[in-house]
C-alpha cells in the first residue's frame, strides 16, 4: 500500500463565546443541554470517540473533552438508559450483557460516566476537523484552545508531517476536505503552532492550537507549488537542514495518479516570505533512494547522517546519507542497510543477495544500493530464496508469537528507555485490518526489532501513519505522544463515526507502564579466555564492544523498570545466576521463573535456558536449545527467557541520536 490513503478531497469561538453562532446565527443556551462526561477511570482524563446510544439507537459522540451534549425535548425529564461504547475502552455489563448506565436527564444538568481502559495509550483528543468541542461549547464547558469548532474551514485531513522549524512547529496534512463540497484541497495543508512552555504554546496533553495558511475564502490553501499539477500533491519526509549558513525547511514530495502511483516527486524547499514549498530537485521514480518518512539524525564514528523511514519499508529506517544538499538531492550518495550486493537493485525472485562464504545473508549498510521493501522480502521468503529467520524485522506479539508486519510509523530515540522506539500500525490486523497499533523498542535503529506490544485498537476503524511526536516528550520521556488518521477507507465498518472520520486523533504513552517491559537482546560477546561473556545493550565502555557480539542467543527484560511476575538475574563472572552473588550486586536482567507456576498461561516464545559445558574444553555457554551435541546440559534451566527468532546479527551499534 502506498503511505497516503485518499485521493477524492475561522470561526473563533471560546469558552466565554455561548450565545451564538457565527454570522449571529441563535444558539440555545447551556442551561439547555443535558451535560455527560465520559472520564477514563484511572486518570480522569476526558475520553473523546466514545458513542453512547439510546434504547431507541440516537448515537451520541463524546467530544475531546470527553462531553456529550443531550439537547433532545423528548428526553428531557427522563430516566435515559446510555448504552457506551468506545475502541480500546470498556464499561462493565449487566446480566443482559448491556454496557452501559442510566441517567436523569435535565436541562442544566450534569452527569459523569466512568470508563474502564483496554488500552495501553490513552486517547487525547482529535487535532482536525469540525466541531473538536463541539458538545463542549454546547454546554458552557471551558475549552483550550483558539479555535475549538472550525479552524481554517478544515473537515477532514489526511497524514500529519510535522518538526520543529525556527522556535515553532509547523505541521503539514495531506487532502483535506471542506464545508462547501465533497472535493476539498490536494496540494498539501499547513499550520504553526507554539511549542509548549512558549507564549501560546499548550501542555500537549490538553489540545493544540493551530494557526493554519488559508486562502481568501478563508479555507486551508495549497503548500506546495508545482507547474502544471495533475493530481494530489502529498509530502513525507519533513526536516530542518542548514543550507547556505541558515536553517531551511525541506521536505519529500510526490504528485499521484487516481492509482495512488507517483508521477513526479522530488525535494522542495520552503519559503519564509511566500510561506509555500518550491521545488528544488525531482527524483527518478523508479529509484527507492528517496528521503522519504519521519527523518532523524545520528552521529556514528564521528559522521553525521540523517536517516529515513519510509513506509513501504514498514517504517524502519534504513535509509540514510549526509545531511546536506549536495548529498540529499544524488540518490547514488546514499545508503541502504540490505541484503543485496553492493549496488544492486531489486528485480523481483531472481535478484542476486549478498552472502558470506558461509553462506550466511549479509545486512549492512552499502552505498547506492536499493533497500528492500516489506513486500519484497516477503516475496523472498515465499520462494525459498531467503528463509523466514534470515529476514531484518522479525517484530511479533508478546502474548501471542504471532508475526506483526508493520505498515507506516515511525522510530525516534527514547531518552527515558534508552533505546530507539517503534509505533507502527499493523497491516492485516484483528479486529482492524489497518487500526491495530504497535510499540517495539531496539538496541540500534536498524533493529533488532523483535517484540511488540499492542497498544491501541480501533475496533475495524482504519488508524494508519501514526508517528511520534518527540518534541512533546515529558518527563525526560517517560511520557510520550504519537498521532495517526482515523478514517474508514481500507475498513469494513458500516458507520461512519461523525466529525471523527479522516481527522488526526492523538494519544499519550506512558512508557514506565510494566504492560510495556519488553524483551531486548542478551548479546553473547566473546571474552578473552574463549567463554562467552553476556550482556544486555552496551555494557561496558569498550568501543570495540559490537565488533566482539558473536551472537544474541536469547532475550530477556532489562533491569529497568517495573517487573511483575519475573525474577533478577545475575552475572557471577561469566555465569548466570538467580542467586546474588553479593549485597551491591544489579542484576544482568529479568526472566520468567525456571519452572512455571500453576496460573501461569502459557506464552509461546518463553523457553528455558539453560548452560552448556564442553567436556573437554570446559567452555561454558548459555542456549535455549533442548540439547547440544557433543555438550553436557545442566539438568535444570537457570531461569525461561525469550527465544531469538532470526539468524541474522545485523546491528548499528555506532548510531548515536542527536
Amino acid at each position: 500500500m502506498n503511505f497516503r490513503t485518499r485521493s477524492s478531497f475561522f470561526i473563533f469561538a471560546t469558552a466565554t463565546c455561548f450565545a451564538t453562532l457565527p454570522h449571529g446565527a441563535l444558539m440555545a443556551a447551556p442551561s439547555d443541554y443535558y451535560r455527560i462526561t465520559v472520564v477514563d477511570d484511572s486518570t480522569g482524563h476526558g475520553v473523546p470517540l466514545v458513542e453512547l446510544r439510546t434504547t431507541n439507537n440516537v448515537r451520541y459522540y463524546t467530544d475531546s473533552n470527553g462531553i456529550v451534549a443531550v439537547g433532545d425535548p423528548e428526553l428531557m425529564g427522563q430516566d435515559v438508559y446510555f448504552k457506551v461504547k468506545s475502541p480500546g475502552y470498556h464499561t462493565n455489563a449487566d446480566g443482559f450483557g448491556n454496557a452501559g448506565t442510566a441517567l436523569h436527564v435535565t436541562g442544566g444538568g450534569k452527569g459523569v460516566i466512568k470508563i474502564t481502559r483496554d488500552n495501553v495509550a490513552e486517547r487525547l483528543y482529535r487535532i482536525t476537523g469540525a466541531g473538536i468541542y463541539r458538545d463542549s461549547i454546547l454546554t458552557g464547558a471551558a475549552v483550550p484552545t483558539k479555535h475549538p469548532l472550525l479552524n481554517g474551514l478544515v473537515m477532514g485531513q489526511d497524514t500529519v508531517e510535522v518538526t520543529p522549524y525556527k522556535g515553532k512547529l509547523y505541521w503539514f496534512f495531506g487532502d483535506t476536505d471542506k464545508p462547501s463540497y465533497p472535493l476539498g484541497q490536494f496540494a498539501t495543508s499547513g499550520a504553526t503552532s507554539a511549542l509548549p512552555g512558549t507564549a501560546g504554546g499548550l501542555d500537549p496533553a490538553r489540545g493544540i492550537n493551530l494557526d493554519y495558511w488559508t486562502g481568501k475564502d478563508g479555507f486551508s490553501r495549497p503548500m506546495v507549488q508545482l507547474s502544471d499539477p495533475k493530481g494530489p500533491i502529498w509530502v513525507a519526509g519533513l526536516f530542518a537542514m542548514p543550507d547556505g549558513g541558515q536553517e531551511h525547511l525541506y521536505t519529500f514530495f510526490a504528485e499521484v495518479d487516481k492509482s495512488m502511483a507517483p508521477t513526479r516527486s522530488g525535494l522542495a524547499r520552503f519559503n519564509d516570505e511566500k510561506a509555500v514549498f518550491e521545488p528544488v530537485h525531482y527524483f527518478d521514480n523508479k529509484n527507492a533512494l528517496r528521503p522519504e518518512g519521519h527523518p532523524f539524525y545520528v552521529t556514528e564514528n564521528g559522521t553525521k547522517y540523517i536517516y529515513f523511514q519510509p513506509p513501504r519499508m514498514g517504517a524502519y529506517p534504513l535509509i540514510r546519507t549526509i545531511p546536506d544538499l549536495k548529498h540529499i538531492t544524488d540518490p547514488t550518495t546514499y545508503e541502504a542497510f540490505t541484503c543485496l550486493p553492493q549496488g544492486a537493485s531489486y528485480s523481483g525472485t531472481d535478484t542476486p543477495l549478498d552472502r558470506d562464504a558461509a553462506g550466511h545473508l549479509v545486512w549492512g549498510w552499502k552505498r547506492n544500493t536499493q533497500p528492500l521493501g516489506i513486500d519484497q522480502v516477503k516475496e523472498l521468503v515465499s520462494k525459498g530464496r531467503i528463509k523466514a529467520d534470515e529476514a531484518l524485522a522479525q517484530l511479533r506479539d508478546i502474548q501471542t508469537d504471532e508475526p506483526v508486519m508493520s505498515h507506516g510509523g515511525s522510530v525516534f530515540w527514547n531518552a527515558y528507555r534508552k533505546r530507539w522506539t517503534l509505533i507502527t500500525t499493523q497491516a492485516f490486523g484483528n479486529p482492524s485490518f489497518l487500526g491495530e497499533v504497535w510499540f517495539a523498542e531496539a538496541d540500534t535503529p536498524v533493529g533488532p526489532w523483535v517484540y511488540a506490544r499492542k497498544i491501541a485498537t480501533h475496533d475495524h476503524y482504519t488508524y494508519y501513519n501514526p508517528t511520534q511526536h518527540p518534541f512533546f516528550d515529558q518527563n525526560g520521556g517517560r511520557t510520550i505522544y504519537f498521532e495517526g488518521t482515523y478514517t474508514d477507507t481500507f475498513s469494513d465498518v458500516k458507520d461512519i463515526t461523525p466529525r471523527y472520520n479522516y481527522n488526526q486523533l492523538m494519544y499519550r504513552l506512558d512508557l514506565s507502564d510494566p504492560r510495556l517491559a519488553l524483551p531486548a537482546p542478551v548479546y553473547a560477546i566473546e571474552a578473552a579466555d574463549g567463554n562467552m561473556a553476556y550482556a544486555m545493550r552496551e555494557p561496558v565502555a569498550d568501543a570495540d564492544i559490537w565488533a566482539k557480539i558473536r551472537s544474541i542467543p536469547f532475550y530477556a527484560v532489562p533491569a529497568e523498570g517495573k517487573h511483575d511476575n519475573l525474577i533478577a538475574i545475575y552475572n557471577n563472572a561469566t555465569h548466570l545466576q538467580a542467586e546474588r552473588p553479593s549485597p551491591q550486586s544489579e542484576p544482568l536482567f529479568f526472566a520468567m521463573p525456571a519452572t512455571a507456576s500453576a496460573s501461569e498461561k502459557p506464552a509461546p516464545a518463553v523457553v528455558p535456558l539453560y548452560e552448556y559445558k564442553d567436556a573437554n574444553t570446559g567452555r561454558h555457554w548459555y542456549a535455549t536449545d533442548a540439547s547440544v551435541p557433543n555438550a553436557q546440559r545442566s539438568q535444570q534451566p537457570v531461569c525461561r527467557v525469550w527465544k531469538n527468532p532470526s539468524s541474522v546479527l545485523a546491528l548499528d551499534g555506532e548510531a548515536k541520536a542527536l
